[in-house]
């Protein structure tokens, strides 16, 4: 029985050597050798530090705070973030942010419809939109932070088209307007990538979908309302969701340009001061998970619309190639109509 075994267990181990050697066994083996590396790294610098966050936020303490010294308050940090003015109403500025996004991406798929066709100076046009994406957002913030100071360069060219400079407001400390300042920024920084996310994906639709529709008769907004946005729905949601969870999160422009003052402290900016300068770490990390849950949130409602909004794509979109088959169908029938002419 046991020299049963043992030959068994011999032709096993031969048979897992074979498979091993064979070019399956290899393919595994490069993919896991492959796999292990990237998944380590995830694992250890994503995971691992989110897992300890959690952990953190349903405690109050602070960086330097040892292990047993440490107290469990429960959900105590998560009601504070809801109670605590200066954390509920940083996010209410994410309102500001999220119109201007939606402005942002409203210009942003207009002018990309209108330089996605041979328009004179284009590539001129859609570089020098698309450079302030590339600048530093901290150079960006000093930039405007010059830009909009009392009498400096906002201030002198409103001057220049007849404002008297003594009735402007103070752009950074007005409460009314020191928040639009800051979304202008924002708008002007991402307004290009944008831009070009669309331009890409509008030059991607097939050219004889526009024959076809200009030989049914139709307009410019019909073109863009039937074709266009139909053929680009999944960069418009993408770029939406980027652009929402970006607002929630905004930080930059109102950290470098205002430090957060005169009401201009975003989440990521109170977070960053409760974390840092008054050290309740516990209280940072709940309202990091609290952000993470609003984006899910956010996410999955704007799937949801969009997947309403665009519930007649598709079959708008099988009429437009039914119209393209056709138009193919009738070059093909004229060109044959030529050559049966000339032959004859």
């Amino acid at each position: 029985m046991t020299g049963t075994m043992e030959q068994e267990g011999k032709r096993s181990r031969s048979g897992f050597g074979r498979w091993i050697r064979s070019r399956q066994g290899q393919q595994l083996l490069i993919i896991v050798a492959f796999m292990i590396i990237p998944l380590t790294l995830l694992i250890v610098f994503t995971y691992f530090p989110f897992g300890e966050m959690v952990k953190f936020s349903f405690y109050k303490m602070k960086y330097a705070t040892p292990i047993d010294k440490r107290k469990f308050v429960g959900w105590q940090n998560y009601i504070d973030v809801f109670r605590r003015d200066d954390c509920f109403g940083a996010l209410k500025l994410s309102l500001y942010y999220m119109v201007g996004a939606l402005i942002q991406l409203v210009l942003a798929l207009y002018m990309a419809t209108i330089l996605s066709f041979k328009v004179k100076g284009g590539n001129f046009f859609k570089g020098l939109m698309f450079f302030p994406f590339l600048i530093n957002g901290i150079a960006i913030g000093f930039i405007f932070k010059f830009f909009y100071t009392r009498g400096f360069v906002f201030d002198t060219i409103l001057a220049w088209c007849g404002f008297n400079p003594e009735n402007l407001p103070y752009w950074l400390k007005d409460q009314a307007v020191n928040n639009w300042s800051l979304v202008a920024t924002s708008v002007w920084r991402y307004f290009g990538q944008n831009m070009v996310l669309f331009i890409g994906a509008i030059m991607s639709v097939d050219a004889e979908l526009y024959e076809a529709a200009e030989l049914d008769g139709a307009n410019k907004w019909q073109i863009f309302k039937a074709i266009i946005l139909p053929s680009i729905k999944t960069i418009v949601t993408l770029n939406i969701i980027l652009s929402i969870t970006g607002s929630l999160s905004a930080f930059e422009q109102p950290y470098v340009i205002t430090n957060g003052a005169n009401g201009t402290g975003t989440y990521f900016v109170i977070m960053n001061q409760i974390a840092h300068t008054s050290q309740k770490v516990g209280l940072a990390c709940a309202m990091a998970v609290v952000l993470l849950v609003i984006i899910f949130a956010c996410t999955l409602l704007q799937k949801l619309f969009f997947k309403y909004v665009f519930r007649d794509a598709e079959s708008e979109d099988e009429s437009y190639k039914a119209k393209k088959a056709r138009l193919k169908a009738e070059k093909a029938a004229a060109k044959a109509q030529k050559q049966k002419g000339v032959q004859a």
